[in-house]
């Protein structure tokens, strides 16, 4: 078979003088369960490496990985920094990683331009928005009190609430008669100002928190807020297999093409 192949941005672990076997070594990794999850479709998941850093060698740049693979996931992870969408931080705790930041965004750059579709996940979600000139709420509780709990440090993957559908979106229509509509939320930071080309497809009905976004033109681009790797329906949460079934879709549709360059 000839699998759909789906890069997978990195996450940043940075020197640490208290690690003794890496305390001068910068790691990049993804957490397990992502690329398990796309694997769940057949997809062929690739971590791609930031291209830049004191450690960089040779020509190969994130165009080329947009070039040879089908889509691209961004995942969870530390907070995006505010200053990524021109504010400061309102808590030194909130600083996020503006080096993780700049690098998925150039991914995302590169990849659209490409034509291949981008999905977000939690982190990724703001990422994405923030990358098309959205802004974010840097802490839900500070911010805005009167919110539900969307992240619980005790309870982690298993907080849970329930999302709502906006009617006459695609994901309402691949989300359609689903017999749960219970997500997790891991997550403290969320949308502020929606990105410009961008709809809303849910919200959480508790407090209109954002969670899925989706881009109106011609560029495959969307975003849960939720961890659709995290569970599935013998969790009793919602079945959420047609949106990673229709992300990868739009990646085996760009491959006729772009095969020249496979």
């Amino acid at each position: 078979m000839d699998r759909v192949k789906i890069g997978v941005s990195a996450c940043y672990l940075y020197p640490d003088p208290a690690r003794a076997a890496f305390g001068k070594k910068t790691l990049n990794y993804v957490e397990q369960s992502v690329p398990h999850w796309l694997m769940s479709g057949g997809a062929l998941p690739v971590m791609i490496p930031p291209t830049s850093g004191e450690t960089a060698r040779g020509d190969v740049g994130l165009d080329d990985y947009a070039a040879w693979l089908d889509g691209l996931l961004l995942h969870g992870g530390v907070d995006v920094a505010p200053g990524s969408y021109g504010e400061q931080a309102l808590d030194p705790r909130w600083q996020g990683d503006p080096v993780r930041d700049a690098y998925e965004m150039a991914l995302v750059k590169a990849f659209v331009a490409q034509g291949k579709p981008v999905f977000g996940i939690c982190r990724g979600l703001q990422l994405i928005n923030v990358a098309f000139g959205g802004t974010l709420v840097q802490d839900i509780p500070t911010q805005r009190p009167q919110a539900l709990v969307h992240r619980d440090a005790d309870r982690y993957d298993l907080n849970f609430h329930q999302l709502e559908l906006v009617p006459n979106t695609r994901l309402s229509t691949l989300l359609a008669n689903r017999s749960s509509q219970k997500i997790n939320s891991v997550h403290h930071q969320c949308v502020k100002d929606l990105a410009p080309g961008f709809v809303v497809e849910a919200v959480c009905p508790h407090d209109a928190t954002i969670e899925a976004i989706r881009h109106t033109g011609a560029d495959w681009v969307a975003a849960v807020q939720w961890h659709p790797e995290f569970h599935g329906p013998a969790h009793g949460t919602l079945d959420d297999t047609p949106v990673l079934d229709d992300f990868l879709a739009a990646a085996r549709a760009t491959r006729a093409t772009h095969s020249p360059t496979r």
